[in-house]
């Protein structure tokens, strides 16, 4: 995880973090739905930037358009009262290869 940063007062909390997909699939239907399930328990707008362009972290269809194969960074960026506990969390659902690796 790098670039992880925050401003303003804890309604505009923002943290982001680069990780790289390590899963051999990379992203598919199941781990992106493992991952917009986990960024619906927070509050926070979550955007992920990948190798498709920029998409909603709670849109399975927008995070299909990101097209992440296996080795693809990923840039996380989460905003709002809750975004470094939400950043944290999907962080670690990406880094342990959303339990495929």
């Amino acid at each position: 995880m790098r670039g992880e940063g925050a401003a303003g007062s804890s309604d505009s909390s923002e943290a982001s973090a680069t990780v790289r997909v390590v899963n051999p699939q990379g992203l598919h239907a199941r781990p992106i739905s493992c991952f917009v399930k986990l960024s619906s328990r927070y509050s926070c707008r979550i955007s992920v930037r990948g190798p498709g362009g920029e998409a909603d972290g709670a849109s399975v269809l927008s995070m299909m358009s990101l097209a992440a194969s296996q080795g693809a960074e990923l840039a996380i960026t989460a905003r709002g009262a809750d975004a470094h506990e939400a950043l944290a969390a999907l962080v670690d659902l990406v880094t342990r290869g959303f339990d495929e690796a």
